[in-house]
């Protein structure tokens, strides 16, 4: 699902209450209902969407009663900042993810092995819930990370507007985006408003374009 339609979803407090109560236990309808004081009708209903969305599923057991249940995990982040707003939505990777593939981040310590002991399994947990809050803790500081390099970034290009837009196209440029259509969709901004941003940073020589129409940053910026 988009990671709008899901801000909109969780957006309701009855709907957030919901699933922080699925992902105690599997309930009915009528548990939810009592727990969150609101009538069966409208417990249905919110359950419905939250089915619709993929968030919930449910099972009927020997008395045909449904119970509903977390269908899956889902991360779901929004940043907002001088330099932004946007939300993604990620879903747990396979086990035999190959983190040889992220560069900066190594990881050791932590088993993936299979474990059938509650001692190892509950070892493994706290290695877990430990490197989670590390890399939180990494994540917050790359984010005023980046909002520090963006700012100076901004003024280098432009010491009296701090042009926001300016920095994100050097920066998608810098990392080999070279086709106007393509940098319009990174930076997410319409594609004549690029143009006239690749203009003006041609004439101030921060970028450069090559006969094929590729941009590049100068040497000189």
């Amino acid at each position: 699902m988009d990671s709008g339609a899901l801000l909109d979803l969780l957006g309701n407090e009855n709907r957030r209450r919901i699933l922080r109560l699925l992902a105690r236990k599997p309930c009915y309808v009528t548990e939810i209902s009592e727990y969150l004081g609101v009538s069966p009708k409208a417990v249905i209903d919110h359950l419905r969407r939250l089915e619709e969305a993929g968030l919930v599923e449910s099972r009927t057991d020997e008395k045909r009663r449904k119970y509903f249940h977390i269908a899956r995990n889902l991360r779901l982040e929004v940043t907002v900042s001088r330099h932004g707003f946007g939300a993604k939505s990620a879903y747990p990777a396979s086990r035999d993810l190959d983190l040889t593939r992220c560069h900066h981040l190594s990881i050791d310590g932590v088993a993936d092995d299979d474990h059938e002991d509650v001692a190892s399994l509950a070892d493994e947990l706290a290695e877990l819930e430990d490197l989670e809050r590390e890399l939180s803790l990494a994540q917050r500081w790359v984010q005023g990370r980046l909002a520090d390099v963006r700012d100076d970034l901004a003024e280098t290009i432009d010491p009296d507007d701090h042009e926001a837009l300016y920095a994100e196209v050097v920066a998608a440029v810098a990392d080999g985006t070279t086709a106007v259509e393509t940098i319009a969709r990174r930076v997410d901004a319409p594609a004549d408003v690029v143009e006239r941003a690749l203009a003006d940073l041609r004439e101030r020589d921060v970028l450069e374009r090559d006969e094929e129409g590729d941009w590049s940053v100068t040497d000189s910026a």
